[in-house]
């Protein structure tokens, strides 16, 4: 039988360095003043563009830090449930 090690303070290292990465990304909004005076159908089709990208990366970042405390409470209860196999 092969044995499966859990290296609890490294996969939790890792879960805090990958939500910290996540906490410092900076995605500014579209800005219309950035494009000064131009009233293109180009620009305006820009902007809607770029909101809804990113619409979409908000709602990607919301998702992986979901995941990331999935993972820590999935990593949390396996090794409780190897510290009470352990005990037995």
């Amino acid at each position: 039988m092969q044995t499966i090690k859990l290296n609890f303070d490294a996969v939790m290292q890792q879960l805090d360095d990958i939500k910290h990465a996540l906490g410092a990304l900076n995605l500014p909004g579209p800005s219309a003043g950035s494009l000064g005076q131009n009233q293109l159908e180009f620009t305006a089709t820009y902007l809607e563009r770029e909101a809804r990208i990113h619409k979409s990366m908000t709602e990607y970042i919301q998702v992986v830090q979901k995941n990331i405390e999935d993972t820590r409470a999935n990593v949390e209860l396996l090794k409780k449930q190897d510290e009470a196999i352990v005990n037995k």
